[in-house]
């Protein structure tokens, strides 16, 4: 029987490499719907449902994030289509290959103003704006598929193929007529060696050798270049700062790693942004400015794949357009070795401090149970190879300075979109793309009553498949939207507004029992480790509840003057403040007396 164009599509999807499409069903995608289902049955391709078609776009996204490879959604239409739109953003503003396929209204009533009739053309045309396009004929399918795909892998970014209705199930035009007015496209895209010119690499080693003082800052470009970063740290003297998608690119457990930049980074990053002269940026887009160095004090080097990004975020006196990898490697015989190590020195000293009061913020008492001592329990334990993700608001913060990545364990999370929600699907994905490592997620409440907890049916329905059970949830109860909580105190010098900001609880970890996963709480400081023990041992997924302290202070590098006059104008009014001062002083005397706990 010849092939209907759903089948062809399916095909098509293989050559070019899937293995896994994130999708939720519906009328306008039926076609799809059994040619899909017909390919998993066959073991040829996996369909992984998910909840809600948001979730598909996420997972896609992180799939996308974990492998290297295309992530491939699919919706229906209508709705279906609207919910893929935060999802692909995320994937959009991370620079990721997602392709999308969703399905439309039949050709026929296409105009006609039709039961959730939408102009997905033009819905799309933002999020996937490299290539957008909807198939009016069979003919046209195999072209727009190559297209999409390639335009994808190449650019870095979203595409979507529309498919209307009747258009999935008529019969495959497989090979085009041979004939003016017809396309003929392949597959196959290899990415190209893009290193600059050596010109541009000398100019770039004579500013790197000139500077006295230089910090690296990378970001989730430079991923697969940890080797050569390392060897230039070594060669210049210098330390390596990340931006959070880069937290994974070089391990934590180096002593001129300084961790994470910004709001939610490191004083020891904050302090080398303050103090350098030169400033080499690989692979980052880095978006506040305020952290890096003041413009003028530093001359900087900056390599990015995406010419986009060159000399966008500060004044760049030599702009490498190539591989990261790539770039440092022909970049590196061009460096001398700086003898005098005493900057190096510096930086480590500061490095070493700050996870001294890292450790002594943890250890603090609260009520009743410190986040920080969680995330540090868990550092102390990571398995090999982990996976870990985060959602935004305060995890992200506890998730960026408190875990210590060793080299060959994976994170990420939502980072130019910073979308609350992308957590769990994210470590859905992971744990699809490499069944055989440990996944942990690291959700706050309000992300889980977004949307996580539909996400965890969906770990319910397939972790039998998996080849090891090990994925967990750990969910922060803290009763508050607590990132926004924060940041009203200390930039708008608001008190915590209880209508907008305070959740309900609810029993996560019972919760995860009622659909058939493992579910621990603990509210005890003495009790985290074990309970960490206990989940990394369970035979079978795990949501870990820790009921923690809303008002242990997410606290930046350095407060600033503003940030102190704020906070001090809010906290009067604040309905929590006792708890507030108690913990902030707390906090702050770790900074200054970092062995005192």
């Amino acid at each position: 029987m010849a092939q209907n164009v759903s089948e062809f599509i399916v095909d098509r999807l293989q050559s070019w490499g899937v293995r896994r499409i994130f999708g939720y069903p519906g009328d306008g995608v039926a076609g799809m719907d059994v040619a899909v289902d017909d390919a998993d049955k066959a073991g040829r391709l996996k369909f992984v449902q998910v909840r809600h078609e948001e979730m598909a776009a996420f997972m896609a996204s992180a799939h996308a994030k974990f492998t290297g490879e295309v992530g491939v959604c699919m919706a229906t239409s209508g709705p279906g289509a609207v919910h893929l739109l935060n999802g692909l953003y995320d994937a959009r503003l991370d620079h990721q290959p997602v392709v999308a396929i969703v399905g439309q209204h039949g050709t026929p009533v296409i105009g006609g103003s039709d039961q959730q009739e939408l102009d997905l053309k033009t819905l799309f045309k933002d999020v996937a704006g490299a290539f957008c396009e909807m198939a009016s004929t069979p003919e046209q399918v195999r072209h727009l598929i190559d297209r999409a795909f390639r335009i994808a892998i190449a650019e870095k970014r979203v595409t979507c193929v529309i498919l209307p209705a009747n258009i999935q199930t008529q019969p495959a035009v497989v090979q085009p007529p041979h004939k003016h007015g017809y396309e003929h496209s392949s597959v196959g895209y290899s990415t190209p060696r893009v290193v600059p010119y050596e010109a541009d690499l000398q100019r770039a080693a004579d500013v790197l050798n000139e500077g006295k003082k230089v910090s690296i800052l990378i970001g989730a470009g430079a991923k697969g270049a940890t080797d050569e970063l390392i060897q230039v740290a070594e060669l210049l003297g210098c330390g390596i700062a990340k931006a959070l998608l880069g937290k994974q690119v070089v391990p934590d457990d180096l002593p001129f790693v300084t961790g994470s930049i910004g709001l939610l980074g490191t004083a020891p990053s904050s302090d080398m942004m303050d103090g350098c002269d030169t400033l080499l940026m690989v692979g980052t887009g880095f978006p506040w400015t305020e952290f890096l160095p003041k413009e003028g004090q530093a001359r900087a080097v900056q390599i990015d794949i995406d010419p986009e990004m060159l000399g966008l975020r500060y004044p760049v006196e030599v702009n490498l357009h190539g591989d990261s990898r790539l770039t440092l490697q022909a970049l590196i015989p061009l460096l001398r070795r700086k003898e005098d190590r005493a900057w190096r020195q510096t930086i480590e000293k500061h490095v070493s401090k700050w996870w001294e009061t890292l450790e002594a913020r943890a250890m603090h008492a609260a009520e009743p149970l410190n986040p920080q001592r969680v995330f540090w329990e868990l550092s102390k334990q990571l398995p090999e190879r982990t996976i870990v993700t985060a959602d935004s608001g305060s995890v992200a913060n506890w998730y960026a300075r408190d875990l210590k990545f060793r080299r060959g364990m994976m994170g990420s999370l939502s980072g130019g979109l910073a979308s609350l929600g992308a957590g769990t699907p994210y470590a859905v994905a992971a744990k699809f793309a490499f069944p055989d490592r440990p996944v942990i997620a690291c959700m706050g409440d309000g992300a889980m009553q977004m949307n996580g907890i539909n996400e965890l049916i969906t770990v319910s329905k397939y972790w039998k498949e998996w080849e090891t059970p090990h994925w967990i949830c750990l969910v922060l109860n803290n009763r508050d939207l607590n990132q926004v909580t924060w940041e009203e105190r200390a930039q708008s010098g608001e008190p915590k507004t209880m209508s907008t900001q305070s959740i309900p609880s609810m029993p996560y970890h019972k919760y995860a029992e009622l659909i058939g996963l493992k579910g621990i709480y603990v509210d005890n400081p003495d009790q985290v480790a074990a309970a960490w023990r206990e989940a990394l041992a369970s035979d079978r997924p795990v949501v870990l509840e820790a009921f923690t302290d809303p008002n242990v202070p997410p606290l930046p590098p350095h407060i600033t003057v503003d940030q102190a006059k704020q906070f001090a104008k809010s906290l009067p009014r604040d309905p929590e403040r006792g708890s507030i001062i108690r913990n902030a002083a707390r906090e702050m005397l770790s900074s200054i007396l970092p062995g005192r706990h």
